[in-house]
């Protein structure tokens, strides 16, 4: 029976996995996270899937309580600067498309052309994100719960057998805060904190972990090791010998540099979405946090160097990165062989990262830490369960891969060496034939990845449109039908886009607000 679990390493990554099984198990289980106070994380700002929201209720926890602390933000989509042509911008939502006569408004926009933007002619999330707007009222009231202004129905969200309903927004939160906030939350239900170096990683006769040695508290046994060691994989990849499975033959930005840089955010306002800017090897994030921004200069360093790196990010940031101290980062970019080995589980950057490119690294987590819950077994050793966890965390990364490549293939984006290679690299198995089909017809559950990786097939459709690289016809059949629905259905998004954007409170203004009620909940002292 697995009764203590031992989690190297904090961070993100390590009280997540310690808050989620305290949560799940209760006093059925004996957790203890040992990190040492030397090892810095890497968190510079942090974006998230819209799933993410499931963690928070699993423990609990309102937004009242964990954004303010954490300096979040809302994030209702990644706006795309530049990919398609200097100059050019778009959107991809958390909002499918909705459906007219068994077609996607995708679909029609492709037969009608109402406009020359397919996410501001079907979303009313790009909108939003243009207006720098709120996705809840001041009363906290999210905008999508309302009935539309034509009083007719609700705005049409409907979702995928299995996927469940679509949450119109994710979130932006520094992570060492989070860490820091969750440290307090799990310690205060029983989760043991060990501040120490671990010197040592010790196996048994059967190649187990039997123990870590730690400085100043000596050895910490368990039955259930977990390694959250970031990009050193201490236990997975070097105690245990697991191999690390490369994907930089199509992804191969290797490198970042990040800066974390205040601002005045009354005056600035906050767009609620994380913003990816292309550059000449590779791409700027923008994270909008309460107190600053948090960006970084994703590139590969086969196309730039690091000093070139730091000097086109200072640039891009202007005069507020002036004497700002900036972090140069090394990922390792691809997964183990094996996430889950003998008794040693790797969550985080010690199973597997890709560029950040699409907010993946939380989402990766948590599911990581999901399935171990639902794969753990009743004795030690169970080869069956571990295979499965294997099995379903491994897809779920080489589907990210395979959407992020996607990314790379489908810019129209060409104006160097770095860009032309995007389109000649290696693909990852079977997307070469999926893209073929996209020349016909836009994804669908059919022709993409065939397991669920966090991104749906009104993902994949936004990304297409988009991005611009590949020329896709609108199906045949959809110029023998009506189209006055569909043109009714354009109408609608466009009203709605409006009255939203008429009604709702700056981004800025609903978490101030927010931030005032939840220091007046907080008792003197605390």
């Amino acid at each position: 029976m697995i009764s203590r679990v031992v989690i190297v390493g904090g961070g993100t990554a390590g009280w997540m996995t310690a808050t989620y099984l305290k949560a799940a198990l209760g006093e059925r289980i004996d957790v203890t996270l040992v990190e040492s106070e030397n090892v810095s994380t890497i968190g510079v700002g942090e974006a998230t899937f819209s799933t993410v929201r499931h963690f928070f209720e699993f423990l609990g926890l309102a937004e009242h309580e964990w954004m303010p602390e954490c300096h979040a933000s809302y994030k209702l989509a990644i706006r795309f600067e530049d990919w398609r042509a200097k100059g050019h911008h778009f959107y991809h939502p958390f909002e499918r498309p909705r459906s007219v006569g068994g077609f996607s408004l995708a679909d029609w926009w492709l037969h009608l052309r109402p406009g020359d933007r397919y996410d501001r002619d079907t979303s009313v999330l790009a909108a939003l994100c243009e207006a720098k707007s709120s996705p809840r009222y001041l009363d906290g009231t999210i905008f999508e719960q309302e009935v539309t202004a034509g009083g007719d129905r609700p705005m049409h969200r409907a979702a995928p057998t299995g996927q469940g309903t679509q949450f119109p927004y994710a979130y932006h939160f520094d992570a060492t805060l989070l860490a820091r906030f969750l440290t307090r939350y799990g310690t205060e239900r029983g989760v043991r904190h060990v501040v120490d170096h671990v010197l040592d990683v010790r196996l048994d006769e059967r190649g187990h972990i039997r123990n870590v040695l730690t400085k100043d508290h000596g050895e910490l046994a368990g039955d259930l090791f977990v390694d959250c060691t970031g990009f050193r994989g201490m236990l997975l990849n070097q105690a245990l010998g697991v191999p690390f499975l490369s994907y930089q033959d199509s992804l191969p930005n290797d490198s970042a540099v990040a800066l974390r840089v205040p601002v005045d955010v009354a005056s600035r306002g906050m767009r609620p979405c994380t913003t990816a800017t292309a550059q000449d090897a590779g791409w700027i994030w923008t994270i909008p946090l309460l107190d600053r921004l948090g960006t970084g200069y994703v590139y590969a360093g086969d196309y730039l160097s690091k000093e070139g790196a730091e000097r086109t990010l200072r640039e891009f940031v202007g005069p507020a990165a002036d004497d700002l101290e900036v972090n140069h980062i090394r990922m390792r970019i691809g997964r183990s062989a094996q996430s889950w080995v003998k008794n040693c589980v790797a969550i985080g950057l010690s199973s597997g990262f890709v560029e950040p490119l699409e907010s993946t690294g939380i989402f990766f987590i948590q599911n990581a830490i999901e399935q171990l819950v639902r794969h753990l077994p009743d004795r030690e050793d169970d080869e069956r369960l571990r295979q499965a966890y294997n099995r379903q965390v491994g897809r779920v990364m080489d589907g990210v891969r395979e959407f992020l490549v996607l990314h790379y293939y489908a810019a129209a984006r060409d104006d160097n060496q770095y860009w032309r290679d995007t389109k000649t690299r290696p693909l990852p198995d079977g997307l070469a034939e999926r893209i073929e089909q996209w020349r016909t017809k836009l994804p669908d559950a059919d022709s993409v990845y065939p397991c669920f990786h966090g991104f749906e097939p009104y993902s994949y459709t936004a990304m297409l449109l988009g991005l611009g690289g590949l020329q896709i016809p609108a199906l045949p059949v959809l110029g023998r039908l009506d189209e006055a629905e569909a043109v009714r259905e354009f109408e609608l998004v466009r009203h709605q886009a409006k009255t939203f954007v008429d009604r709702l409170p700056s981004q800025y203004a609903y978490l101030a607000h927010q931030h005032g009620a939840a220091a007046a909940r907080t008792p003197a002292g605390t």
